[in-house]
């Protein structure tokens, strides 16, 4: 086949890039070939930081020839020589798979000058990123790839102009490499058999939290949430209830189990104020505060920001500081309204996609879970029990067998026996630990 037959063939299968922004990969690919050049690169993204998230891990260390293929076959449509696999050093076996799979293929003459007697030429290097999830976003991980600090840069010019060494690039994670192996293999009609008219063939997805099967699983993209995670994950632990979803890693939106029949689709998650991003998905059951969730997931961002622009820089801090007044019982309404108007500016300002996804939780939660955070602010409680400051301890006597295990456990001594041979928790000493909680074997230490 011909590089333009590589590139129909992909545009025919459907398929749209798996790292998070859905982007037809087909045209990426078109675009990066149709640039005037003397060199072209190709890079695929294995620097998978997503708390949680190991789809990518799971297919480059259990099937690197498969990434592989699919990165040759990159290569030979836009027509480049050079290719490169960005992954985490955190992940030694990961990329020690695909270093030997890259050795294998330079030994069966699958890598290097002219390929089995071609005229297609093509090497690849595999680099370990030094490990900031920044390096996920495609012009940060060039510039570390360069040799600079893997910072974002404005776009455009977009990497499949103006990439790597200023030449056109085309990034793509290991997903979608791993299904261009698979349309090449078997033709785009089989691929294109599974999803939606607008999404074709199958997604990864990670799912972790209160489900009974956390794991990796791959569904057709169109497969609801409720299928996911009740009918494959086995929905929630023995007497718990599951109350949100939060999907698309750390920058993912936490939507409701209202909207548990919505298909897992780029375009309806997007509606709904959530992202496909690479596959997290973490579900989150009736023990757990959401603005607790998202004061997480903002902490993760605030601290991975690179610092380069100031609405992400500062706009992570203001978000992160305001949730936490919320959490300790010294929020206000007015609170709110600011939590609004800093994701939003961040979402049309920011200059990469970590500044400009990284309110979603926030966003999200306040859309669907504003009740929750009226109560931590009109009635300074907390409705999961989760954040300290609004949670107090108390002895249920009616349970309470007179063991004193809890004041034996206390590390601070706030648990003293009273005269008729109970015990009382003081308040003022208590430091919420909820170690007592734990040790009580009648249960008669209650949160309030």
């Amino acid at each position: 086949m011909r590089p333009e037959e590589v590139i129909e063939e992909i545009r025919l299968a459907g398929l749209r890039g798996r790292g998070g922004a859905g982007f037809p990969t087909w045209l990426k690919w078109k675009i990066c070939r149709e640039q005037p050049s003397d060199e072209r690169y190709v890079i695929c993204n294995a620097d998978e930081g997503d708390p949680g998230a190991f789809m990518n891990r799971l297919l480059a260390e259990s099937d690197p020839h498969r990434v592989l293929e699919g990165l040759i076959i990159a290569g030979y449509a836009i027509g480049a020589s050079q290719g490169v696999i960005f992954v985490r050093a955190e992940k030694p076996l990961m990329a020690a798979r695909l270093e030997k799979a890259v050795e294998d293929a330079r030994r069966w003459g699958l890598l290097g000058e002219n390929i089995l007697g071609s005229g297609f030429s093509f090497d690849v290097r595999v680099m370990r990123s030094a490990g900031a999830f920044v390096c996920g976003e495609e012009t940060a991980m060039i510039a570390a790839i360069e040799g600079r600090r893997a910072m974002p840069r404005q776009r455009p010019p977009y990497p499949a102009s103006k990439g790597l060494w200023d030449k056109p690039t085309v990034v793509n994670n290991v997903e979608t490499l791993a299904h261009v192996a698979t349309i090449m293999a078997h033709g785009w009609r089989e691929f294109a058999r599974y999803g939606t008219e607008r999404s074709k063939g199958t997604k990864m997805f990670c799912v972790t939290g209160g489900v009974k099967r956390t794991g990796a699983f791959e569904v057709p993209i169109g497969t609801t949430i409720r299928t996911l995670i009740y009918n494959i994950a086995g929905g929630p632990h023995e007497g718990r209830r599951i109350k949100a979803v939060q999907i698309g890693g750390p920058s993912g939106g936490c939507l409701p189990e209202r909207l548990f029949d919505l298909p897992i689709d780029y375009e309806s998650l997007q509606e709904a104020g959530a992202i496909m991003g690479s596959g997290g998905l973490v579900v989150i059951d009736d023990t757990n505060c959401m603005v607790d969730v998202a004061r997480y997931f903002t902490s993760f961002t605030l601290a991975e920001s690179c610092g380069k622009c100031i609405p992400c820089r500062v706009g992570t801090k203001a978000l992160y500081d305001r949730l936490s007044a919320i959490v300790e019982g010294m929020g206000s309404q007015e609170d709110l309204q600011l939590l609004e108007e800093i994701g939003i500016m961040m979402k049309e300002a920011a200059l990469c996609a970590l500044g400009g996804t990284a309110p979603n939780p926030i966003l999200s939660s306040l859309r669907y879970f504003r009740d929750e955070y009226e109560a931590h602010i009109l009635e300074k409680r907390c409705p999961a029990k989760v954040c300290r400051k609004l949670v107090s301890y108390a002895i249920n006597r009616e349970l309470c067998v007179k063991c004193g295990l809890c004041a034996k456990s206390c590390p601070v001594g706030a648990i003293t026996k009273t005269a008729d041979g109970y015990f009382m928790i003081d308040e003022s000493r208590c430091i919420k630990c909820g170690t007592c909680v734990i040790t009580c074997p009648r249960g008669a230490v209650e949160k309030r």
